[in-house]
């Protein structure tokens, strides 16, 4: 064996080596230091949103990064409790999901959409994957709490009983057989699919009008690790309980 053939195999070893380490550098630094820094900017987010909530004289449109509402899903325990921000930019993501701006605000007809991390800062969508049809997913503004069920996750016959349970009367029909009976309640798409954040979703181009439902969608990286797709949960409002 010569010598040549020894030094090349102990340099792509090398090679090999640096590049283990610099991998394992940045899984640390996006499951571990992001997370840090997330949770530091959300804590600063939910105390800005208390004093805002507090004081009767603040703008209740929210400008690019405020805080404005907080998301809660209770299958994901009781401590799962984020502020909401406005923009989907990185410095909004950073700090919590975040709220595409050209769509709809809670409880109002249309949908009203969030995107959030999947793995580190603060990973707010890392468990999407678990939830199922008619889990419950809250939303609080300083107006109201607005509470949105999570869609059948298959079309067909069987919506109508995946829904019955915490759906009724015209919306539960437009859901199972009606107009929103090709709206999934979680899906697999390309990250350019930006019907899934439509009014109607699934309907791109569509205007909003009064006669839409109200529907929550959430919007995350998919598969973890990757931006190679997107995982997204569509829900509809069933409730909402004004606050004055």
């Amino acid at each position: 064996m010569s010598s040549r053939t020894v030094n090349t195999r102990e340099v792509i070893g090398e090679v090999l080596l640096t590049l283990g380490v610099l991998l394992l550098l940045f899984a640390f630094y996006e499951a571990y230091w992001t997370n840090l820094d997330a949770g530091r900017k959300q804590s600063q987010a939910q105390e800005q949103l208390n004093d805002a909530w507090t004081n009767p004289r603040t703008n209740h449109t929210p400008s690019l990064g405020d805080a404005f509402a907080v998301l809660r899903i209770p299958a994901f325990g009781a401590d799962y409790q984020y502020a909401v921000v406005e923009g989907t930019d990185d410095a909004a993501l950073l700090t919590g999901p975040g709220h595409y701006s050209d769509t709809q605000m809670p409880g109002a007809p249309g949908n009203f959409a969030l995107a959030g991390h999947r793995v580190g800062k603060g990973a707010p969508f890392n468990d999407l994957g678990r939830l199922k049809a008619c889990d419950e997913i809250v939303v609080e503004t300083r107006e109201a709490t607005v509470t949105y069920r999570v869609l059948p996750m298959e079309g067909g016959a069987g919506r109508r009983g995946d829904m019955e349970g915490c759906l009724s009367g015209p919306a539960l029909d437009r859901v199972a057989g009606g107009d929103y009976a090709g709206v999934l309640g979680r899906h697999i798409t390309v990250p350019s699919d930006v019907s899934v954040i439509a009014p109607r979703p699934g309907q791109q181009g569509e205007k909003v009008s009064p006669d839409l439902l109200p529907m929550l969608t959430l919007t995350t990286c998919h598969p973890q690790f990757s931006n190679a797709e997107r995982m997204i949960i569509h829900a509809v409002q069933t409730d909402i309980t004004p606050k004055r």
